[in-house]
């Protein structure tokens, strides 16, 4: 079986993504790139995720060709594949309808620096241009939105982050869904402060050497 632990992670990170609130239903799709056998393991379109079983994990070349499994990828493989084409930094994509980023995003507007995690995703998370879900114009705006960034809203639909693992893209959609939660929440009741990009820039720095290595016992 092709890519047999990418489809063992994105069976594992799709569970997350319901236990955790960040999508409901069949909602958003997850995909992990391998750069060596320079295939993409993507989640099945339609199928509930607790219901998805390791072969149900379509495997994919960047050419848009299932090389392995049964099953539909997802309609969105392109807003996946478009950053393994076009960005050494990232192997994993997350996709999720989670609540309050989408609000934001049927504002159609950026989430600021309301708080200073933002820094997972750069300065800010921009919003991309409107284009229709799995369609190739939706790729390219979310690629482009997504420049310098690690994540970007897309506009009356939802959140993508991009990372160099599954583990850290599922988090960064996590933390990024927390800030967009306090954003809301903020605005309700005031004027939101945003910090600067001098302060971003800092935490930016600061998160490279952020948490503790794993030593051997």
């Amino acid at each position: 079986m092709k890519l047999e632990l990418e489809r063992m992670k994105i069976m594992e990170f799709g569970k997350k993504l319901v236990d955790t609130g960040l999508t409901k239903g069949t909602g958003g799709n997850l995909s992990i790139y391998n750069p060596e056998e320079e295939l993409m393991a993507i989640s099945p379109t339609g199928i509930p995720y607790y219901d998805i079983r390791l072969e149900d994990i379509v495997v994919m070349d960047l050419e848009g060709n299932i090389v392995e499994g049964d099953r539909q990828p997802s309609s969105e493989y392109e807003m996946h594949k478009v950053f393994y084409e076009k960005r050494d930094d990232i192997f994993a994509v997350v996709h999720c309808h989670s609540i309050y980023s989408t609000t934001i995003s049927i504002l159609r507007e950026d989430l600021p620096a309301s708080h200073y995690m933002i820094a997972l995703a750069g300065k800010n998370v921009r919003c991309a241009e409107y284009a229709t879900y799995g369609s190739p114009e939706l790729a390219v705006n979310a690629f482009e939105a997504m420049k310098d960034r690690y994540a970007v809203i897309l506009a009356n639909h939802g959140l993508l982050t991009g990372a160099d693992c599954i583990e850290n893209a599922f988090n960064t959609a996590e933390e990024l869904e927390y800030v967009a939660e306090t954003y809301y929440r903020a605005r309700a009741i005031g004027e939101p402060v945003i910090l600067d990009d001098q302060e971003m820039e800092k935490m930016q720095e600061k998160f490279k050497h952020y948490g503790q290595a794993r030593t051997e016992s």
